[in-house]
């Protein structure tokens, strides 16, 4: 979830989306914000991404990095972590933290396509969560991931399905009902079906590898992986070795 920019050139960002989270970056690392619900689920992601990955020593670019949570959980499990972002205010958020904090992240103000211009083949990991369903063109984000990794290297992305149960839960119930996130978070239109994620994916020529669901109990006010993947979900791919 990304920002506002206003000097780079035109990027596939959506000002609009961009300048609805930059609007809440101060709000980032606030654990009961707007953010809430991407710190409940970190952990989650984190194992997930480790366990899959190996994260110590790997050199990782966390595209769409926001203010940080997933970047800097990555730097406690031994990765050297790049964080990418159109947000320089979430970016700076995610520097202040780093000071307070003490971790290390490589923090930089670029589009993906650029830096895959600029670094083909240059990570042994490459993340994109919660950031496909908020830019215009999902699959050149998912090739410039596709060019950033290393050979044999990992690719993840998280995103939210496209049908009648995710509009129910991903935005009337977490947006309206629960109040999880802001009304707004979300466009219904953006939201990409596993086999359209699966799809781009392997055009960007990865190997997809999983793909596994992440469920949120309102009882509980938990989140778990599963097999239901009707709204939100991950997958992860391999580069060709």
């Amino acid at each position: 979830m990304n920002a506002t920019n206003t000097t780079a050139p035109a990027h596939n960002a959506d000002p609009h989306e961009l300048a609805k989270f930059s609007e809440l970056a101060h709000r980032w690392w606030d654990p009961n914000s707007e953010f809430k619900p991407l710190h409940d689920i970190n952990p989650l992601r984190l194992d997930w991404i480790d366990r899959n990955s190996g994260l110590a020593g790997k050199r990782v670019v966390d595209v769409g990095c926001g203010g940080g949570i997933l970047s800097e959980s990555m730097t406690g499990r031994g990765a050297d972590v790049t964080g990418i972002d159109l947000s320089e205010k979430a970016l700076a958020v995610a520097r202040l933290h780093l000071l307070e904090t003490g971790g290390k992240v490589d923090y930089r103000h670029i589009a993906a396509e650029q830096l895959a211009a600029e670094a083909p083949a240059a990570y042994d990991v490459v993340t994109c969560l919660e950031m496909l369903e908020h830019v215009p063109d999902p699959a050149s984000t998912i090739r410039a991931c596709a060019t950033l990794v290393k050979p044999g290297g990992h690719a993840f992305f998280s995103t939210i399905s496209r049908n009648p149960k995710a509009y129910l839960l991903a935005v009337v119930g977490a947006e309206y009902v629960l109040n999880l996130l802001p009304r707004g978070t979300h466009d219904y239109a953006k939201f990409i079906r596993p086999s359209e994620l699966a799809r781009m994916v392997r055009e960007a020529a990865l190997d997809v590898e999983e793909i596994i669901g992440m469920s949120y109990n309102p009882l509980t006010r938990t989140y778990s992986l599963g097999p239901d993947t009707s709204v939100n979900y991950l997958l992860r791919a391999r580069r060709h070795a």
